[in-house]
């Protein structure tokens, strides 16, 4: 983990606010390319991610927009109520949301305070002269963080406002953005899961491929109805030939952990991508979102944190 300082706080929208992180020394900080996100250890001792929300200008500097949540388990409350000077540990930047290397037209679409990881790939694309388009839904210009920011950007020409509202606004038309580049775009998309879930599919039914199709989710979505009722099964150790037993009531990173076997976790929900481990028998019973669906059907990743398994041993290349 890396010491820096909260350098700034500022309030960029009903409920949102920016923190600006600092070196301790005024050092460079790793540099990190856009759709990265860090891990942040708060003086509570919980940990949470966060995307950084901008390139930077300056490399001792990184910066992340929280939104005050509600329903959260306590992380972005405590975001809220740091103070400039206080110290935290972050760590290095990590990227499960990266823009893919190609120069097709990307289309962004953000829901929300899903516009942190966005604004960084704006700002790259628009420097490296690549063709995109930016959909930023929200309620109203009050709840979207750096909404007069993007309106006056350098890439202003590229963005498109969609607030429910507001009078003369209204929701993206999700069949009418897709349809427009089916065939020659990446689409990009981070915010609440239920919104990620609902383009996704409709994007499937216009016949996007799976490979173009990128999204970040800050939450997992509710379990499917048809998500089977946890059962018992064996977890294996491939190096040793450890053989645990997973009740239903736990998880396969909770067995592991209390039987010395490290594996580093971050979301516990199938999120982050953190805990991604190789499956070398068995087929697994897959709850995450990071993981895409042909990786599901494929069945050689799995995320411990929260997947479980439909036979009666699961074999991890562990």
């Amino acid at each position: 983990m890396i010491p820096v300082i909260v350098r700034n706080m500022v309030t960029e929208a009903r409920g949102i606010v920016r923190v600006v992180l600092g070196s301790v020394d005024g050092s460079a900080l790793p540099a990190f390319e856009a759709g990265a996100h860090i891990d942040i250890k708060l003086p509570s001792g919980l940990t949470r991610q966060y995307s950084l929300c901008r390139l930077q200008e300056d490399a001792q500097y990184y910066e992340i927009a929280v939104l005050k949540d509600p329903q959260s388990r306590g992380g972005s409350v405590e975001v809220h109520s740091l103070n400039i000077g206080d110290s935290v540990s972050i760590s290095e930047p990590k990227n499960h949301f990266p823009l893919v290397e190609t120069n097709r037209h990307s289309i962004l679409v953000a829901g929300g305070i899903g516009v942190t990881p966005m604004l960084p790939m704006a700002q790259h694309l628009q420097k490296m002269g690549l063709p995109f388009e930016f959909h930023y839904c929200a309620k109203s210009p009050e709840t979207a963080a750096f909404a007069s920011a993007l309106a006056s950007s350098s890439f202003a020409d590229k963005m498109h406002f969609h607030y429910s509202q507001v009078a003369g606004s209204s929701r993206m038309d999700v069949v009418n953005v897709l349809s427009c580049h089916s065939n020659d775009s990446e689409l990009y998309i981070c915010g609440p899961a239920d919104f990620i879930s609902g383009v996704l599919q409709q994007a499937k039914m216009l016949g996007w491929p799976e490979e173009r199709l990128h999204r970040e989710f800050f939450a997992a979505p509710a379990l499917d109805e048809n998500v089977s009722e946890n059962t018992a099964f064996k977890v294996k150790i491939h190096s040793s030939g450890e053989l645990f037993d997973v009740q239903a009531d736990e998880s396969i990173f909770e067995v592991l952990d209390r039987n010395g076997v490290f594996l580093a976790v971050s979301c516990e929900s199938g999120v982050c991508g953190t805990c991604q481990t190789g499956v070398i028998d068995g087929t697994p019973d897959h709850r995450d979102v990071f993981l895409t669906d042909k990786e599901h059907a494929q069945g050689k990743l799995v995320m411990p944190c929260c997947s479980r398994s439909k036979t009666p041993v699961l074999e991890l290349d562990l």
